[in-house]
């Protein structure tokens, strides 16, 4: 960095970030007054931070010094800088104690000070700093994981972060003890990342608001990783009652005793992995409520009895109950056929051959998995990066300009939640309007999802397909910059009371999306499969044109895949056209396990289908009602055709 630069007297922004700067950092940079932005994240500098860096940037708001290679301690002083609102200094070799006077940083939003060598500076075994800056009433993101030489305990005193704060990474920190019960206060908070410590014992049961009613709770948090550490004891029953989780993980742990029951209340869960603990009896069939799960893993563990078949279990494979005590069901999850009931008791020496079996189908599954799985994680690596490597093509747009566009991710611009990541509206430099969607990075699910949608979109291209803008890639942040959909999604468009979609609307919608098939089936040199296609997302722009989005979960066919193929989306798409035409949720209260959607529209067929289609678009009184009811008629028969259970009977005709 030249020297010179520290004659710019006037200077109020200075971004130097993702380049491949060397040497140190000029002194004089630290003693320009009208600073108020400073980055030079993802160099290669070297030195220490003066300390006297508290005196001179009175106006300093953001300090983004990430992945830089400074090293030294972190300078006391740095609790001067009273206008700072984002610290970041993760990511370097910094050392020393984490200073405890960080907490007189009142205006400060987001510390992230992850992956250096730094020490809790307390003379108990508790993490002080942490005790400091809860007296930063603005604090909305603190992290401090990967850093192995804290070793010490979450102090009770969490309780006392304000209601504002939304985000603590602490992972692989070498954490000890137990969680704080007064976690449960934290209620804004929407994701505690804790793996890989040595937590022990049980989980808070304040953390599912459970009594007395003084504990505060987390329930609006999406993100709930916990797995990787030592607790012990039952899943608290009331972690149910946390309806707005996506992700939970409490895998490679040591719980003990059943699934709650009350897991099936949790209507959000795309992903739930409880696998590597010892739990013990049966899987709940309350889970098959669960219509957005996605992805479930309860292997190695001790259940027995039947897997559910319905919701989402019609989708999962063996690979989810591997190495189970005596667990039965299809025969597509390896394991032994439920006994029929009987009015005679099968014999002692039968059962003795049905358990041999089910452990001899399932350790040969094990085994092919193993397999499998080593196959492709060396292709994986090699298709991620080959997937970032493709971001080069579009337009480059840094972390900090993403950071202004969002107004540092402001929650008035955020435009929903997944288990995944959040999706927030953003203005760039030049006006544009984009969505914005962001990555949990401490997720490798996540980051799965991040590296797929680069592979799929950065070779589609279609005026019915998402169009991706830039995406924004280092260590600790990955984005997709799309385009924004100013009319929101299909979803919001048939469920809200305030929105109407007519007979031509939906019919021009659902056309569109099977262009959008059509395309991603035969328009490219290898299929792709969306294996997630439902309202939610589909967007639509401002000429109501409809766009197929989130490909966080696609799969490019080649010969060997197996057990994804086109005809999953083809089955998904004849349940839309019923909930598009019906305006009735495929999870709708009113089915249960022994009836569906699919169930309700054939069985209406033909001559009640009136009853059941949206009241809005079809009344017996008006006119040219028996056209247009055989309009819906063999709508619904083309819905029916691509949602036959057999794969091969479902239409192709799109």
């Amino acid at each position: 960095m030249p020297s010179e630069l520290v004659n710019l007297s006037n200077l109020q922004t200075l971004v130097l970030e993702n380049n491949r700067l060397t040497g140190s950092i000029p002194v004089g940079i630290f003693n320009i007054s009208t600073l108020g932005i400073l980055s030079l994240s993802n160099n290669s500098l070297q030195g220490n931070l003066p300390s006297s860096i508290g005196y001179g940037f009175p106006m300093l708001q953001f300090l983004h010094l990430d992945t830089t290679n400074l090293s030294g301690v972190i300078p006391g002083s740095i609790s001067n800088l009273s206008q700072l609102i984002v610290l970041e200094l993760d990511e370097n070799k910094f050392s020393g104690f984490i200073p405890g006077s960080l907490g007189n940083l009142q205006l400060l939003e987001r510390i992230l000070v992850s992956s250096n060598l730094l020490r809790s500076d307390s003379s108990n075994e508790e993490l002080g700093f942490i005790t400091s800056l809860t007296n930063c009433r603005n604090l909305r993101a603190l992290g401090f994981d990967k850093m192995p030489l804290l070793n010490g305990k979450l102090p009770a005193s969490i309780r006392n972060f304000s209601t504002s704060i939304e985000r603590i990474y602490g992972y692989k920190s070498n954490i000890q003890g137990r969680i704080p019960k007064s976690i449960g206060n934290l209620s804004s908070l929407l994701l505690l990342s804790l793996y890989g410590n040595q937590l022990t014992g049980p989980i808070p049961t304040s953390v599912g608001r459970s009594l007395p009613p003084e504990v505060a709770n987390l329930e609006v948090a999406t993100t709930l990783v916990l797995s990787v550490n030592q607790f012990s004891g039952d899943i608290p029953s009331a972690i149910g009652k946390l309806g707005n989780l996506n992700y939970l993980s409490l895998a490679q742990n040591q719980f003990q005793g059943s699934m709650p029951e009350s897991m099936g209340k949790m209507v959000s869960l795309q992903t739930l992995d409880l696998s590597h603990n010892n739990l013990s009896g049966l899987i709940p069939s309350s889970l098959e409520w669960l219509q957005s799960l996605l992805y479930f893993d309860v292997s190695f563990n001790k259940l027995r009895g039947q897997i559910p078949s319905g919701g989402p279990f019609e989708n999962f494979t063996s690979e989810s109950f591997i190495s189970n005590e005596a667990l039965c069901g299809p025969t597509r999850f390896h394991v032994p056929p439920c006994p029929k009931i009987s009015n005679h008791h099968k014999s002692k020496t039968t059962r003795i051959v049905l358990i041999f079996l089910g452990i001899i189908a399932i350790l040969g599954a094990l085994a092919v998995f193993l397999v499998y799985l080593r196959y492709h994680k060396k292709k994986d690596r090699a298709s991620n990066d080959n997937a970032l490597l493709s971001l080069g093509t579009y337009e480059r747009i840094s972390y900090y300009e993403l950071l202004q566009a969002t107004d540092r991710y402001n929650e008035g611009n955020l435009l929903g939640t997944g288990g995944f990541g959040s999706v927030y509206c953003g203005t760039l430099n030049d006006g544009r309007k984009v969505a914005v969607k962001v990555f949990h990075v401490q997720l490798e699910r996540a980051l799965k999802s991040f590296y797929t949608e680069c592979e799929v979109l950065r070779n589609l291209r279609h005026r019915n397909l998402t169009k991706v803008i830039s995406g924004c890639s280092n260590n600790d942040f990955k984005a997709l910059v799309l385009e924004l959909m100013p009319n929101g999604s299909l979803a919001k468009w048939l469920h809200s009371p305030s929105c109407f979609l007519d007979m031509k609307q939906r019919l021009n919608i659902m056309i569109d999306v099977a262009c959008a098939l059509h395309y991603l089936h035969n328009g490219y040199s290898t299929p792709v499969v969306h294996c997630d296609l439902k309202p939610s997302n589909v967007l639509l722009d401002q000429d109501m044109i409809a766009h197929v989005s989130n490909f966080g979960i696609a799969k490019l066919l080649n010969q060997e895949d197996g057990l994804v193929s086109t005809k999953c989306d083809v089955y998904s798409y004849g349940i839309m056209l019923m909930e598009v035409f019906t305006r009735t949720k495929p999870n709708d209260a009113r089915f249960n396990g022994n009836s569906s959607l699919k169930d309700l529209v054939q069985s209406s067929m033909p001559n009640a289908l009136y009853q059941i289609i949206d009241a809005n678009l079809l009344q017996e009184d008006e006119e040219h009602f028996a056209e247009k009811l055989d309009c819906i008629s063999f709508i619904m028969e083309i819905a029916l055709n691509c949602s036959r259970e057999s794969p091969r009977e479902r239409s192709m005709q799109y």
